[in-house]
């Protein structure tokens, strides 16, 4: 390769990496703002009296399988039941 095909290589590789992280810093920037955004969702609900740290227990709740909650719900009353906490 000659030298002004490797420098017109390396310009391509150059601009196609900077687009990369460039992107990848907006997304980050977006994420910062969303995480803002949820703490100020929390502290509104706070503020009018729920308990955030349930509200979180269920987001948890309903992001998973609604089969993986039942089993664990049964196996934590098996074991409640088993320590006389029923």
């Amino acid at each position: 390769m000659n030298d002004a095909a490797s420098d017109a290589a390396y310009n391509v590789t150059a601009a196609e990496l900077r687009q990369f992280i460039e992107q990848y810093e907006h997304l980050e920037a977006e994420k910062k703002d969303i995480v803002e955004q949820q703490k100020e969702v929390m502290a509104e609900a706070k503020g009018r009296g729920y308990d955030t740290k349930a509200i979180r227990k269920l987001i948890a709740l309903r992001k998973r399988d609604k089969d993986d909650i039942a089993e664990e719900e049964a196996v934590l009353e098996m074991y409640k039941a088993a320590l006389g906490m029923n």
